[in-house]
């Protein structure tokens, strides 16, 4: 597998534990145009992770294969907005199958940010915060950022002047950021030690930092709104491993056991929506995910945008990050 550090924990893959004795091998990726890079470059896996918005890029690449839905068990149980929206399906075929989904939200160490300034994205960049902010080194999140900033929730129809706008405000946040963050430890300790004292970041930080006893919050309700991102797996064309096993990993990461513990221990979302409809609703509640249908509605969707927009968005950012 090449995946996002982290997911190797074995409470996502049980059924392929108990089945095949062993966890698969992992290989791991920061960003995901660091991913399509190293697979372009001849790096071999058999299944990779990557989130929406680079699906139609690894396709044109030639880097997937089709997936056989009906090897897949939770096919009928899985969202149909996640399953069948674009870039998951096309051209008659299955490319990827969803698993999880979260959000990035403005995350904020509650005895040192007044909670009333989390109220609007702007806080990131005021003066009151410089050298206190960490941002993901991932340009899906930060342009998801800029665009809602700017009062955007569809961010596929970016114009140039609105793209222009929202990287002057990404330039701005830039000033007061003491780092880009690449991996949820790193960036859980810098807030853990009052480095870092608000971040732009996914649900995980929040729910493993408080399960650790840290005063930390997401602020959900920011006038602006927040992002949502899905993210799933995809069959390499040139693995060399067994094509059993891939399907039966992912089988086992769409079980109503790895569905549960997704949302209790990381406080992620996942695909599977007849597990989600059997859990406590006051646990669903307190992810923020009691209203699922209200939540993508009022969301900004980070859905694939075109090729040419994305190449532009890290283009950018490369720029952004060297201070130009």
């Amino acid at each position: 597998l090449f995946e996002w550090s982290g997911y190797e924990d074995p409470e996502f893959h049980k059924a392929y534990l108990e089945k095949h004795k062993d966890s698969p091998h992992y290989a791991y990726f920061g960003e995901e145009e660091e991913a399509f890079q190293k697979l372009r470059a001849g790096f071999k896996a058999d299944i990779a992770h990557p989130c929406t918005q680079s699906l139609p890029k690894w396709r044109e690449a030639g880097l997937l294969k089709p997936i056989d839905k009906s090897r897949i068990t939770a096919w009928n149980d899985l969202m149909p907005q996640m399953r069948d929206m674009a870039g998951y399906q096309a051209d008659g075929q299955v490319w990827a199958i969803p698993a999880d989904w979260g959000n990035t939200s403005i995350v904020y160490r509650t005895d040192k940010v007044d909670e009333a300034d989390t109220k609007s994205l702007q806080m990131l960049t005021s003066d009151k915060y410089k050298g206190k902010i960490s941002m993901p080194d991932n340009v899906d999140d930060i342009y998801a950022l800029g665009a809602l900033a700017i009062g955007m929730k569809d961010w596929t129809k970016m114009t140039d002047e609105q793209f222009k706008q929202a990287s002057d405000f990404l330039r701005k946040v830039h000033k007061n950021v003491r780092f880009y963050w690449t991996d949820g430890t790193q960036l859980s300790q810098a807030m853990a030690n009052g480095e870092v004292t608000v971040a732009w970041a996914w649900n995980e930080t929040p729910t493993t930092m408080q399960a650790e006893g840290h005063p930390v919050k997401a602020a959900l309700n920011t006038k602006e709104g927040i992002t949502t991102w899905v993210c799933g797996f995809v069959m390499l064309k040139d693995g060399e491993g067994s094509e059993d096993k891939a399907y039966d990993y992912i089988n086992a990461f769409l079980a109503e056991s790895s569905a549960n513990y997704m949302v209790d221990a990381w406080g992620y979302g996942h695909s599977n929506n007849a597990a989600l409809a059997k859990m406590d609703k006051k646990l669903l509640e307190s992810k923020g995910f009691g209203d699922i249908e209200g939540f993508f509605k009022t969301s900004l969707f980070q859905s694939a945008t075109s090729p040419a927009l994305r190449e532009k968005m890290i283009a950018e950012f490369e720029k952004i990050k060297a201070g130009f």
